[in-house]
């Protein structure tokens, strides 16, 4: 499956990812400063590793998955990253009836929308989309270079009726799965912000887990 504007695929990569080792919804957030970082500070690109062709089904937890009371309905359904030659549908998500996870889009061509967080519109708050790096089965994933994105790079959101949104990248981050500051993320105020989560770092072969998440912040233009 392609889609327009999109870079071709290449063989499959060895590893389905487990996407973000947790998640948590927060409902009040400071304002956060963000500065652009040089290139040597940034997170290494994803890079996959000759191992197992097994599949595993991603997992996100979700510490309070109850949706908020003023939940919108403003969706993305498109996002481009020119400069990543990306081009690809969103899905909104919420939570995974039977497993109480972060319902993540099974196509590594697809991402997905936190919809019980802000949207597309919203003047508060983050706007997060998840994507994979890659899969055993599908190859590159939609957010396979991510951890390349530099500083000032437009990234542009698209709702249903063709109406876009523009942002410009402020920050690239880099964490152990482990110490990734989801209340920054997955927060309902402070400033405007689209914040793109994948996975990266070094591949454990054991595990079939990349270690660490790149983080991309932008803010709208």
């Amino acid at each position: 499956m392609s889609h327009d504007g999109a870079r071709p695929r290449r063989k499959p990569g060895p590893a389905l990812l487990a996407l973000i080792a947790g998640a948590t919804l927060v409902t009040s957030f400071g304002v956060v400063s963000y500065q652009d970082r040089s290139p040597a500070d940034f997170g290494t690109p994803p890079v996959a590793a000759p191992v197992s062709t097994e599949s595993e089904p991603p997992r996100v937890r979700i510490h309070d998955g109850r949706p908020p009371a003023t939940a919108t309905t403003d969706e993305p359904v498109r996002l481009t990253i020119p400069a990543l030659r990306v081009n690809v549908p969103v899905t909104a998500v919420g939570i995974d009836s039977r497993t109480g996870d972060f319902a993540v889009p099974e196509s590594v061509d697809t991402v997905g929308w936190y919809r019980f967080g802000p949207d597309l519109s919203a003047a508060t708050g983050s706007i997060v989309i998840a994507g994979h790096v890659d899969s055993a089965t599908e190859g590159e994933g939609a957010f396979f270079r991510l951890g390349t994105l530099r500083p000032a790079a437009p990234i542009t959101l698209t709702d249903p009726a063709g109406h876009t949104r523009t942002f410009r990248v402020t920050a690239r981050e880099h964490y152990r799965k482990t110490a990734i500051p989801l209340d920054r993320y997955f927060s309902r105020s402070g400033p405007p912000r689209l914040t793109l989560i994948t996975c990266g770092g070094p591949f454990n072969p054991r595990t079939h887990h990349y270690r660490d998440n790149v983080v991309v912040t932008a803010v709208p233009v």
